[in-house]
């Protein structure tokens, strides 16, 4: 018998299976995994009026650690681009936390509304985003419930979650953390280095008052520090062996303390300890036919430089736009190919940097003099430049082929007048929809046959556009921005390439 399903959008539908078997429930899309990734694209994906479903093992929002610690510049500049930044900056607090390998990075010279980090620990970073995609845009989500297999065919794609229950959808995606079993059910390989190195991690009260910063010794860094007087101390401790079996436990975690520092400084409690390692591994493919990943289920890595959460996120705004346009018919299936051709390669790079990060703590004299050297190195303005771009996704730029020294960069905020008066380029973003910038204040570009899908606005900027690590580039007359902020054409309006630009991105143009 068909019927709308308990708490889910009116456009979902579940039915009992003939005979007897498990209660099945259609919606375009079934995200595996409600963390930071997942709320990410279930918002970008509803933004678009994509109906999506997210299957979430945990039975509230609730983390039992949290292991990232702040947004990066370039993740604050995506959630500004919907309009919620603001919730997270306060919330938090602004520092200047990009670092490699500990060593400073500071990009206030950056050209960006938001040149600066934002400490804020990943629990506050789902509880803020929860409240804006699970309340506000009533994103349903099914707790305590994991997906435990699927199965593709030509029309779309079914998955079996616990409960003897099965979701149907066009498309599924992974971003159900490392150990992905979205990812290994599609059989996409993990290539990458094994663990060399493990870390116990804890967030703890003592009654000791233990020196906050830094120490050094034979076996590695360790760490202890708190954001503010009064709240819990974060340790972090460099294991002797990366053999263990099982989670530590508070014997385990006053052990190490007393091995690096020769006292448990009065440990009382700890809300949580956990353990990570060095392995760095990236899935060979970001898609499997009707089968996506993103977040830790497409890479894993060392926290070095905290990227992973902020590199999660900007995976799903990156997706959820161009998987939103082909489950509307708007855009073709390879569309979503561009996902893995963008974002495989920044992934691949966060891997690549996390390794070196870890090789420069290394303890003995041979790494700490090439850490002195990198240190020597990052003090230089170019080199700064080049790799706090990197650590802050500010540097990030899609390889979209020749033209305008924009095209493949994220647009810059600038301030524009407009008819309806002044406004500012993010702001034109809070909807998710592309947007076609006209500053040339000519007679226009007739956007008529992709009205539906792009939006137009006709404005005057003064000054410079100004790109972080490039510096200056010339200012277009016209700019064609993505929904997630990324430039997709740059020119004068009566560039033939303007059309074919439209077309590959949003789709061909409709019939008059």
């Amino acid at each position: 018998m068909l019927a709308s399903a308990a708490g889910t959008d009116a456009s979902a539908v579940s039915w009992d299976a003939p005979g007897g078997g498990a209660a099945m429930t259609e919606h375009a899309v079934v995200i595996a995994g409600g963390g930071p990734t997942g709320l990410m694209l279930a918002a970008e994906l509803t933004l678009a009026g994509v109906d999506v479903v997210v299957v979430e093992r945990r039975t509230s929002q609730d983390l039992d650690g949290s292991r990232a610690g702040g947004l990066h510049s370039r993740t604050i500049e995506v959630l500004d681009q919907r309009g919620v930044a603001e919730r997270f900056l306060s919330a938090g607090q602004v520092v200047q936390t990009n670092g490699y390998a500990y060593i400073p990075l500071d990009i206030s010279d950056f050209p960006s509304r938001h040149n600066y980090g934002l400490a804020l620990w990943q629990r506050d970073v789902e509880r803020i985003l929860a409240a804006w995609v699970l309340d506000e845009l009533e994103v349903p989500i099914l707790r305590g419930t994991e997906v435990l297999g699927f199965a593709q065919d030509d029309s779309g794609i079914d998955v079996e979650i616990s409960g003897d229950r099965s979701l149907r959808g066009a498309y599924l995606v992974g971003c159900d953390g490392g150990r992905s079993v979205v990812r290994k059910a599609a059989g996409i390989d993990f290539p990458g280095l094994d663990p060399s190195t493990s870390w116990m991690i804890a967030e703890v009260e003592m009654d000791g008052e233990p020196e906050i910063g830094f120490r050094r010794d034979s076996v590695g860094q360790h760490a202890l520090g708190r954001r503010s007087e009064g709240e819990p101390i974060r340790v972090v401790l460099t294991e002797r062996t990366i053999e263990h079996r099982g989670e530590p436990g508070m014997d385990d975690l006053r052990s190490a303390l007393v091995g690096v520092y020769g006292t448990e400084f009065g440990l009382r409690s700890a809300s949580w300890i956990s353990r990570f390692t060095d392995m760095g591994r990236q899935a060979a493919s970001y898609r499997e036919g009707r089968v996506l990943l993103a977040g830790d289920a497409a890479h894993v890595h060392p926290p070095h430089g905290g990227q992973g959460m902020n590199t999660g996120i900007q995976d799903a705004v990156n997706l959820g736009w161009k998987l939103a346009r082909v489950v509307d018919g708007t855009a073709s299936d390879g569309l979503l190919d561009t996902y893995h051709a963008e974002r495989h390669p920044v992934g691949a790079q966060v891997v690549h940097n996390t390794m070196a990060q870890v090789a420069l703590g290394s303890p003995d004299d041979r790494h700490q003099a090439l850490r002195d050297t990198m240190a020597e190195l990052l003090g230089m303005e170019e080199p700064r430049r080049r790799f706090a771009g990197a650590m802050s996704g500010l540097g990030i730029h899609y390889d979209l082929g020749d033209g305008h020294p924009l095209l493949g960069w994220r647009v810059p905020d600038l301030d524009l007048q407009t008819a309806d008066g002044p406004t500012r380029v993010f702001a034109l973003l809070h909807e998710a929809r592309p947007v076609l910038l006209d500053l040339s204040g000519g007679s226009g570009f007739d956007i008529s046959p992709w009205a539906n899908r792009v939006r137009a606005v006709r404005a005057e900027h003064e000054g410079a556009w100004e790109l972080p690590v490039v510096g200056e580039v010339d200012a277009p007359t016209a700019v064609l921005v993505r929904p997630d902020g990324h430039v997709a054409w740059a020119g004068d309006l009566a560039d033939p390439e303007l059309p074919r630009a439209l077309d590959t991105w949003f789709g061909p143009a409709s019939p008059a």
